[in-house]
This record gives C-alpha cells, structure tokens and sequence, in this order.
C-alpha cells in the first residue's frame, strides 16, 4: 500500500481496514494495492474522499484492463465501504448492480513433452548477453520448473537458494497464494536439471549466500537482484514467439498456461498408467498449493489426449458392458 502518511478520511480508514486484515493474518496485498490505486486516483484528482462520480472515473481509467479484473478491484472497494460505514454511516458505498460484468475465462494453450523440448532447444540457440551472461540458463530452468513442478510466476521468482534440499530433492515454497508454504519434491530430471542451472549461478561473481534469490541479475547493481514478475513474462513470452508455440488457433501461450499444462500433463499421465484419478486428485491439489480440489478442477482441461487415454480405461474396465457382455 502506497499511503504511508494519511491525509484523508479516506486514506485513514484505508489504513486501518488493511491493517485490521493483516492483524487477523491475511496477507492483503493486492486488496491494498488496489485501495493504494484508488487512493493516488482520488489525490491526482484533489478529492477529499470518495463519491460516485469519483469511483465512475476510477474505472474508466482502467478500461484496459478485462471487466472481470475491473469489477474484481470494484468489489474490494465495496467491501472496505462496507467496512467503513459501520463507523460513517453517511460514506459513499458503490452499487454493485452496475458494477462491471465478468468476461468468459479465455482457454489455456496446453503445452506438452515436444513443445517443451522445442523452447529449450531455442533458448540453446540465443546469441550470448555480456550483460546479462545468466540470462539463458535463468530461462530455461524457469521453463524447467513452471512446467514440471507447476509453479505460480509469483512462487518460482520468489526462490531464494535456501529453498532448495537435494537430500530429497524438493524444493520450499513460502508463503505463497492463500498464505501457505508448502514442500514441492521435484521430479529426477527437473532436479538434474536445476543442478545444471546451479553450475553457473554459484560460480563467481554471483551472490550465494543462503538468502540469495535463485533467479536474478546483477547488471546495473551492487547486489544480486530477483527477477521482477515483468521481466519473467517478457522472456517467457518472447521464448514463446521464437519456438512457434502455438495452438490450432494460433495463440501464444500465457505465462501461467505451463502451470495448466503440468495439471494436464498429470492427468494424462494417471489416465495412461491405469490409475484411480480421483484417489489422486487431492494430492495434486495439496502439491499445486491449492486449499481444495475444487481450485484444482480450473486447471484440469478435458482436451482430445485426456479424453482418449479415459476412453481407454474405461474400455478396459467396462467395455464388456457396454457392449452388451456379461456383467
């Protein structure tokens, strides 16, 4: 949150809803990032506190934006008047009637072993960067670790060498979405792989001490410096365009599809081996971070492969009754 010093009713009360949230140990960041937003908004414009006509502007000026992300900030702007009128009865509280509509989720682009393959060969064929020298082998261990151990952007750029355990080969994850952390074990070759990365981040001039970010850069500062989510994307999403990854449709991939696509993936391969999916649902829900399977089932898409290898099982198990045979 952006007030550090408030100077209105607003901004007070902003201050301390953030606050009374955190005290009950939510993160908040995002909710108060968006009254942050909300609050320079009203600054820029002079305005003392908030009215309708200032949280009609306040939209608009985020029309680039999808109306699902617009009338998501706008329910956290509701919630905290609603908050605030248990103590100003006369504060302005937004109608969520004429709050923006949601928008249809777009699909993910679901990538599989051979694409995959195809985006580490490319980012093998980059030219050198005196600059940033780490910056191939940072790209392919993030591709390595988004799709093998479906991390969050978030999660993977947040890895600081101290989470690391190649006893058992997992990784640590703090205190990610939901304010868990959670142990990631990673597969024989994510794990050589990472070893491989590891190779030229612990070799000189590069920070190694236990606290150090996994993934970083030092051009153009004193210390080594984390990855910032931005930067992640452009290099995924430039990967994605000099692969040629893209679906029937042409559509490039988002950053977040390869977390879709190892939730896939793992589906495939349960349906493959002959396994009791939904025995195993939980425990990929517990490894993707999610508080129940029901967050699980957004990433499990019923595409052509999955329907076949189900098909198969089924066959396998019941195809004589379908057919008409014995019971």
């Amino acid at each position: 949150m952006n007030i550090v010093i408030p100077h209105t009713s607003f901004e007070r009360a902003a201050l301390r809803y953030v606050r009374h949230h955190r005290a009950l140990g939510k993160l908040y960041n995002h909710e108060a990032w968006v009254l942050g937003h909300l609050a320079g908004h009203l600054s820029e414009r002079q305005a003392r506190d908030l009215d309708a006509s200032q949280f009609e502007s306040w939209l608009r000026c985020q029309q680039h934006t999808s109306g699902t992300t617009r009338r998501g900030s706008a329910l956290i702007v509701h919630k905290f008047c609603r908050y605030r009128e248990r103590t100003e009865p006369t504060c302005f509280v937004p109608d969520p009637l004429y709050f923006p509509r949601r928008v249809p989720s777009v699909l993910p682009v679901i990538l599989g072993p051979a694409q995959i393959a195809r985006m580490l060969e490319t980012i093998e064929g980059w030219p050198a960067n005196s600059q940033h020298p780490l910056y191939r082998a940072t790209y392919r261990i993030a591709v390595v670790l988004l799709y093998t151990a479906g991390l969050r952007r978030g999660e993977l750029i947040r890895l600081t060498l101290n989470d690391l355990d190649f006893e058992n080969t997992t990784l640590r994850i703090r205190e990610s979405k939901f304010h868990k952390t959670r142990i990631v074990p990673l597969s024989s070759s994510a794990s050589r792989e990472l070893r491989r990365y590891l190779k030229a981040r612990l070799a000189p001039p590069w920070d190694i001490s236990a606290g150090a970010p996994l993934l970083g850069d030092q051009h153009g500062s004193v210390r080594f410096r984390a990855y910032v989510p931005a930067a992640i994307s452009q290099g995924v999403h430039k990967l994605f365009r000099d692969a040629d990854i893209r679906d029937p449709h042409g559509r490039y991939p988002r950053v977040h599809d390869l977390r879709h696509s190892f939730a896939v993936q793992a589906l495939l391969r349960w349906y493959r081996a002959g396994v009791d999916v939904q025995a195993k649902l939980p425990q990929l829900s517990m490894y993707m971070g999610h508080v129940s399977i029901v967050s699980t089932a957004h990433y499990l898409h019923f595409i052509p492969e999955v329907a076949s290898a189900a098909n198969r099982l089924f066959a396998r198990h019941f195809g004589r009754v379908a057919l008409g045979g014995v019971r």
